[in-house]
């Protein structure tokens, strides 16, 4: 439980939305859970404790709100918190709350032992990993009964629980409700509609035009779509008997709940969990604006405007392509890099068939590229890619399946940027931005980007270094503040 509780009972009678997801509040008279910003009538103070997670409150014994729906209730920043080794499991468990994966093997990927990870997690939260997993299929599984048509098996399925019976034993005994009578809620609008759709939360504002227009601008042609205010891709990613799963993705904008929302193939149902982490990621909604703002509000003092409240720093879904189009943007135009990056996808990507115009094709995977072998400059040098940087990229590929660097959520971004400096061809400016986009490093700068420069044209590379100093830990975001200006 959280102290403070009189301050946390004035954020939650504000219905303050830059508290949604930082704590929840357990309501006695009610035995119900909710979000600060829930907009049912507000209890006693004398009737709330306050959680941080809503695992620790549904371990106390109350049941999600069905009004604010806690599981649309935004995470939390990696940066945000005081003990990152947990932030980072916490996440490693929403994202493959279905797939099986145990807390040894999360805990070696953290660089620590299971035990010590069990010890601090529980420490932190309250809750041991367990239990935070239970709650995290349980609330994925509460969202697709509400807002999906699928069947009771199938979000069981989803959600990882693996059969139905645990399914329903689990979900009465926390809910005291069934699945089935929950789903009898569910509008007549929903209950004819096949798509999958779900909703995403975030902590408000959210600059959604600014985050369109740098994927539009960096697109890649037969992989990504940005057109009537919605992003769309293909996606291919590999179950756990390591088989490739197409399927494409579709997410819009909902300003007036705070949300994005979702549509995802029905192919991808067996990796919905993956495929709402990458999104979160590619769209930075574990983001707390007003954090960084309180910091980076002393750009203005530059000039105005500088600094916007509610920038995100755009992320990635797949890092490996991510990484390729880094390396094809070095030293030349966004668009021209974008050029070669869909002659590439042309050639040697894999065809999906998606229905959707513009979607066609998947980047190509890193043991595509290794199987090129020697002809990986002749084979790229056709479609106008340099030798130097082919075989830059030939390398992400062998550090990618060979797992020398962890583009995930790795512990020590900083030590994954100077392995990425040691492959041929990549130097700090490529380094900090593949860091940026795929590992969620808060902190890049890249005082040598033309970019950068362009929007502070008085000061040398040296200067912008030194005046980045007072950004820290934000300065990704700066960077993205400063290439938003253009």
């Amino acid at each position: 439980m959280i102290d403070n509780h009189s301050g946390l009972y004035a954020a939650f009678m504000a219905k303050d939305a830059r508290f949604d997801g930082r704590f929840f509040v357990g309501i006695s008279s009610t035995g119900i859970y909710c979000r600060p910003i829930c907009r049912a009538r507000k209890p006693k103070a004398e009737n709330c404790t306050f959680y941080s997670t809503a695992a620790e409150a549904e371990q106390a014994g109350y049941r999600p709100c069905l009004l604010c729906r806690p599981e649309l209730a935004p995470g939390t920043s990696i940066a945000d918190a005081r003990a990152n080794l947990v932030r980072r499991a916490a996440r490693m468990l929403e994202e493959n709350c279905g797939s099986g994966q145990n807390l040894e093997e999360i805990a070696g990927r953290l660089g620590c032992t299971d035990r010590h990870l069990r010890r601090v997690f529980t420490a932190e939260y309250n809750v041991s990993p367990v239990q935070y997993l239970q709650t995290c299929r349980l609330l994925l599984a509460k969202n697709l009964l509400t807002d999906t048509n699928l069947s009771i098996l199938e979000v069981a399925m989803s959600a990882g629980f693996g059969s139905l019976r645990r399914f329903n034993d689990s979900f009465k005994k926390h809910y005291h409700l069934a699945p089935t009578a929950l789903r009898k809620r569910i509008s007549e609008e929903k209950k004819h509609n096949s798509d999958i759709t779900l909703a995403l939360g975030y902590r408000p504002p959210y600059r959604w035009e600014e985050m369109l227009n740098f994927l539009a601008g960096r697109a890649i042609a037969g992989i990504e779509v940005v057109e009537n205010g919605e992003y769309m891709r293909t996606v291919n990613l590999k179950d756990a008997e390591g088989k490739h799963v197409y399927g494409w993705v579709r997410i819009g904008h909902k300003p007036k709940k705070n949300a994005l929302s979702v549509t995802v193939s029905e192919t991808l149902l067996s990796m919905l969990p993956q495929v709402l982490a990458r999104i979160r990621h590619l769209f930075d909604l574990y983001c707390n604006p007003d954090v960084m703002y309180e910091i980076l509000q002393v750009m203005n003092d530059i000039h105005p405007s500088l600094c916007t409240l509610g920038i995100r720093v755009p992320g990635c879904f797949d890092a490996f392509e991510m990484a390729a189009r880094a390396v094809l943007g070095q030293q030349i135009t966004v668009k021209a890099a974008s050029t070669l990056a869909a002659r590439i996808v042309e050639t040697y990507g894999t065809p999906v068939q998606t229905g959707i115009e513009g979607l066609t094709h998947i980047f190509p995977s890193p043991e595509d590229i290794l199987a090129m072998g020697e002809d990986v400059t002749n084979n790229f040098g056709v479609l106008g890619v340099t030798s130097a940087r082919s075989n830059t990229i030939f390398e992400l590929a062998r550090s990618f399946t060979q797992g020398e660097v962890d583009f995930d959520l790795c512990a020590q971004p900083e030590e994954e940027i100077k392995k990425l400096m040691k492959i041929n061809g990549i130097g700090s400016w490529t380094a900090q931005y593949i860091a940026m986009r795929t590992m969620e490093w808060t902190d890049a700068f890249l005082e040598t980007d033309a970019g950068v420069k362009k929007a502070l044209p008085s000061y040398t590379s040296k200067e912008l270094l030194k005046m980045a100093e007072a950004w820290r830990p934000w300065r990704s975001y700066a960077t993205v503040n400063l290439w938003n200006t253009l």
